[in-house]
């Protein structure tokens, strides 16, 4: 009977720290998806800004959709949609090159990570810009970005 009761224990005492590990091993795995997402958001960012169409591509999803909303004249609104190979395509005849370094500000903001999803806040001199991600095959990609001038950058154009 005693011996029954301290296997019992043992049990529970094996069973509490195979739990705490697990949690343990959850929270580094979700530091390192956080590391991850922000690594892609900046990859996406810097590839803009240094015409690295390579990587820039990296960080999208082939079936990546980027959008805003466009102000028509009138007052009507539209849903602006650009595909990963425009961006690749932009990318490569130089996209935001021409902004020196110390001007763009560039600022990564992970808001959450849950599970294989995630959302990041990206912004520069230019853009704000809300980044949806996904892993897929173990790698986080931007699957869809909604974005906006900055207030500065729209009253320049």
């Amino acid at each position: 009977m005693i011996r029954l009761v301290y296997v019992g224990a043992l049990a529970l005492v094996v069973g509490t720290v195979l739990g705490t590990g697990s949690i343990v091993r959850s929270a580094a795995q979700a530091a390192t998806d956080k590391e991850q997402v922000a690594r892609v958001a900046r990859d996406y960012f810097e590839g803009w800004y240094t015409a690295d169409s390579d990587r820039l591509g990296r960080s999208l999803h082939p079936d990546m959709v980027k959008r805003y909303v466009d102000a028509q004249p009138g007052g009507r609104q539209v849903l602006f949609s650009v595909t990963r190979e425009i961006m690749l395509e932009m990318t490569r005849a130089g996209g935001g090159s021409k902004v020196p370094a110390e001007k763009r500000n560039i600022v990564v903001e992970v808001i959450e990570v849950s599970g294989d999803i995630a959302v990041a806040r990206a912004s520069s001199s230019e853009y704000l810009e809300y980044l949806s991600l996904a892993k897929c095959n173990g790698d986080w990609v931007i699957v869809n970005i909604l974005w906006r001038f900055q207030a500065a950058a729209a009253r320049s154009r």
